[in-house]
């Protein structure tokens, strides 16, 4: 059984991420993008479904575990009767090529350690063919690939890779596991320090651009850190979760893949990484968008692929019991072809800030926007399925009626401050419409229970 949400800590190298417990296992990874399938699952199901365990044979008597310094390098510390052991886990950020780096540090005295890598592609579907190449461990399933490269001797025990060790004080033993397609010849071993080091320098040098220098500032780089492992570098999509299927309360129903791009949760992001500083990310999303929401204004999607994809197909994976029996687990997301009526209202917001901070201009997005708002123009008043995304017929939601004011709102102060061509009368006239039908008689709104 999975550990509860807050003993998990995520690593990634803005291309996809993983998830480590308390308890030194990698219980969740999919490679090589947010949403390719799993090959450790255990977060939806148990070690069965694929998971990567370092830790000490004893049972610790304290665990410790934080970043360090401003960068996504996770340090987990295991303090047992016979020594103390430090293990380092990290994801090279923006490589081409997918690594996790494993480092097993002893601090005092002598531990021993136990392995136990289970290696199952597809969401725990697929058992990989697994064999030496070369002095290395390589698993081979369909189109996926891994190959573990560690100088500690290891050896198969019920489909699964197991190896026991020790460490002093003072020793470093590293693991390396890396992805390929399979029908390509593994990439070559890294040099685990000198990687971590330079992924440190990475994530150290990121976190100084931020210009934020108030309160709690140790809070907001921790954040914005967070925020960009979310952010699929290749194309500037940003992904509202790394995982899917987890349940909104436990043992309930609703439980939805959020490794897609919403335009209202990447808005938001954007916000935060605007005020702090970011502009090369906010840029990046920037023109993202303007790919991914090209065609008919009537086609606007809710939400996208890491690349701009519009096909999501939802589907069920039966074999997967679900996080704490929560099933059932779930792939895509059916909500793509839901109608929100306020995505309308956050994409203008965000390209009005772009446009305050300078960060948007030209004729592009300009039309963009024109083309976005003359579709609202004639379908604000209309039901949807609204922020909740009901899946029932589509109603009124006071919230869709608001950021339909708002978009409407910021293409008035685009024309009225930036001089931006467009219907300045007949957008005011709506933004007073609908402020006026909100605060007279409002919208049913319907609320989760």
């Amino acid at each position: 059984m999975s550990l509860p949400i807050e003993a998990y800590a995520l690593i990634g190298d803005t291309r996809t991420a993983g998830l480590v417990g308390t308890n030194g296992s990698l219980d969740w990874l999919c490679l090589p993008r947010f949403d390719s399938g799993a090959c450790f699952a255990a977060l939806l199901g148990d070690a069965r479904h694929g998971r990567w365990s370092i830790a000490p044979r004893e049972r610790p008597r304290a665990t410790r575990r934080g970043y360090r310094g401003d960068t996504l390098i996770l340090e987990t510390e295991f303090e047992t009767a016979s020594g103390t052991v430090r293990i380092v886990d990290c994801m090279p950020p923006d490589e081409e090529i997918p690594n996790v780096i494993r480092v097993v540090e002893g601090v005092s005295g002598r531990v021993a350690m136990h392995l136990e890598l289970v290696i199952r592609f597809d969401y725990g579907w697929i058992v990989p063919w697994v064999q030496r190449v070369d002095g290395a461990l390589r698993a081979i399933g369909g189109p996926d690939a891994l190959t573990l490269h560690t100088r500690v001797a290891t050896h198969g025990e019920g489909l699964t890779t197991v190896a026991d060790f020790e460490v002093g004080a003072g020793e470093r033993i590293p693991f390396v596991l890396t992805w390929h397609p399979s029908h390509l010849p593994d990439p070559g071993r890294l040099d685990a320090v000198a990687t971590l080091r330079a992924a440190e320098q990475w994530w150290s040098a990121w976190s100084s651009r931020c210009t934020y220098d108030g309160p709690w500032r140790d809070a907001v780089v921790r954040s914005l850190i967070t925020l960009k492992a979310l952010t699929y570098t290749p194309t500037g999509g940003i992904v509202a979760a790394v995982t899917t299927s987890l349940p909104e309360w436990l043992g309930g129903v609703r439980n939805w893949d959020y490794r897609y791009t919403w335009l209202r949760d990447a808005t938001f992001t954007l916000y935060a990484l605007l005020l702090s500083g970011y502009q090369d990310e906010a840029a990046a999303w920037r023109d993202w968008l303007l790919r991914a929401v090209a065609g008919s204004p009537n086609q606007l999607q809710i939400m996208y692929g890491v690349a701009g994809e519009r096909r999501l197909p939802e589907l069920t994976l039966d074999w997967l019991p679900g996080y704490s029996g929560a099933t059932p687990v779930r792939t895509g997301n059916g909500a793509v072809r839901q109608r929100q009526l306020d995505v309308y209202g956050e994409i203008m917001d965000a390209l009005h800030h772009g446009r305050m901070t300078g960060l948007v201009s030209g004729d592009a997005t300009w039309q963009l926007q024109i083309k976005l708002m003359e579709f609202l123009e004639t379908h604000w008043d209309e039901p949807d399925e609204g922020i909740w995304e009901v899946r029932g017929p589509r109603q009124q939601f006071t919230h869709s009626k608001i950021m339909a004011w708002v978009a409407f709102d910021r293409g008035v102060k685009a024309i009225e401050r930036h001089g931006c061509p467009g219907p300045l009368e007949r957008w005011r006239g709506i933004r007073d419409t609908i402020r006026r039908e909100v605060l007279s008689k409002g919208f049913d709104s319907t609320r989760r229970t």
